[in-house]
């Protein structure tokens, strides 16, 4: 008994470190370089997450209803984008606000178009290439990692599109590092507070919860819009102010 009851400890030490690193790191590398994938989250900040959209709904993102649904038209002004600026769409699916974005950063500026789902790059490259925009970069991200270039993008969005991510933590921290100083998110979620919108509850998110999230990864809420029918549109920067946890807490959980 004397002999076994170190080892005992001594795996549990060991157990409790590794628990500690996978929440504190947002990759943990291997000898070989090689990035470990975390566990993917059922869960996060008491927040169920959504199963990611696959490529066979693409149609639906491109339906001709979209405008009146959604009214993409008056998000593409509040964006407030100019030619020459560096945008993300992350999660880009098939492309419909890369294409519309590509118009009014052209022809100096550009948009990097992530998406996980090689075949949604796929659709969105046929699309650019029928309506001739030459200005958009697709990018095929991890379930960790955007694989953006750090310090570049004037605007990331990201439409209805974060609640589906599985390791929330490490891409935001991605998206952190991909903004200039002044960069912005611009997020638009499905209004959780509103029983009208016929969106599965899944994939709805209300501002507290969205505020809540964000806040706990390093950004503050610079500027709102509530005119849409369906959906938040809520405008974060980095905040300067905020420091990464050394260890997660339940709330992180």
């Amino acid at each position: 008994m004397s002999h076994r009851r170190p080892h005992s400890l001594m795996l549990l030490g060991v157990l409790c470190l590794q628990s500690c690193l996978w929440s504190a790191w947002p990759v943990l590398v291997t000898a070989q370089d090689k990035p470990i994938v975390p566990p993917a989250r059922q869960k996060y900040m008491g927040r169920t997450i959504a199963q990611t959209m696959g490529y066979g709904g693409a149609p639906w993102l491109i339906r001709e209803t979209r405008e009146q649904e959604e009214r993409p038209s008056e998000v593409m002004r509040q964006l407030g984008l100019k030619p020459g600026m560096v945008v993300c769409d992350m999660g880009c699916g098939n492309g419909f606000y890369s294409l519309l974005m590509a118009r009014q950063v052209a022809p100096e500026g550009k948009v990097l178009a992530v998406d996980i789902q090689p075949e949604m790059l796929h659709l969105l490259e046929l699309r650019c290439r029928d309506k001739g925009i030459q200005n958009v970069e697709p990018i095929q991200g991890t379930l960790i990692d955007p694989k953006l270039p750090e310090d570049t993008v004037d605007l990331l969005l990201m439409v209805d599109v974060y609640h589906e991510f599985s390791h929330p933590q490490q891409m935001l921290a991605g998206i952190r590092k991909s903004l200039k100083a002044k960069g912005r998110v611009a997020l638009l979620e499905y209004r959780a507070e509103d029983r009208s919108v016929p969106i599965k509850p899944l994939h709805k998110m209300s501002k507290r919860q969205i505020l809540k999230e964000y806040k706990a990864n390093g950004f503050r809420l610079v500027e709102q819009y509530d005119g849409l029918p369906w959906q938040h549109l809520m405008f974060f920067e980095r905040d300067p102010d905020w420091r990464p946890p050394a260890f997660s807490t339940p709330a992180d959980q």
